[in-house]
């Protein structure tokens, strides 16, 4: 899983908007503009002050180092408990349109994955994937690796969406429901805050 894993060590740079919040949070005692974000390296949530209203839903904004157009300053890490409700409704498609965005790096996972261990294999921790479906694509990749996700499903058809797979794996994970973590980092403890001061988050 060499991409997935390089993609973990990196910072992030660019996130996805799920929420722009005008006022903050109502249990905060500062009201200030927030928006809270989806990272596109690690799916790292994040909540950000914006440098002004004009951001959307579903945007992509640059969060990294030096010059930002959008965002102003990141305050935290989130976890999933953090999120707003309207944040919630909008990230599965938010991961979605970053799985499809960098979908050569996630067809690497179904093509590189190994063992997590002698009883599971690391592409069982995809939801509905069981043995049958992990003999089907490890046959398939035997032959000739994936060239990408529509090629996945024509070669084991029996496996569903591979993106959409690969979505709700990532949900699972920022819920903390796992006790493996292949596509995320484990969840943040609520309102880390340790993002703009140099530290890793």
């Amino acid at each position: 899983m060499e991409g997935i894993e390089q993609r973990r060590e990196e910072l992030e740079e660019y996130a996805v908007v799920l929420d722009y919040l005008p006022i903050g949070r109502s249990s905060s005692a500062r009201s200030e503009p927030l928006v809270q974000l989806l990272g596109e390296t690690k799916f790292t949530l994040l909540e950000a002050v914006p440098k002004s209203g004009e951001i959307k839903i579903g945007e992509e904004v640059y969060i990294g180092k030096g010059d930002r157009e959008k965002v102003s300053l990141i305050k935290s890490r989130l976890g999933y408990a953090d999120l707003s409700e309207a944040a919630r409704k909008e990230l599965r498609d938010a991961i979605y349109s970053v799985v499809k965005k960098h979908e050569a790096q996630f067809v690497g996972l179904f093509n590189t994955a190994s063992s997590l261990n002698i009883r599971m294999h690391s592409l069982e921790l995809l939801p509905n994937v069981g043995k049958k479906h992990l003999a089907a694509i490890l046959d398939a990749r035997e032959e000739k690796p994936f060239e990408s996700f529509a090629d996945i499903t024509k070669r084991v058809p029996l496996l569903q969406d591979p993106a959409k797979l690969i979505v709700d794996r990532v949900v699972v994970e920022l819920k903390g429901e796992s006790r493996f973590y292949i596509l995320t980092k484990p969840p943040a403890v609520s309102h880390e805050r340790e993002y703009d001061r140099g530290q890793r988050y």
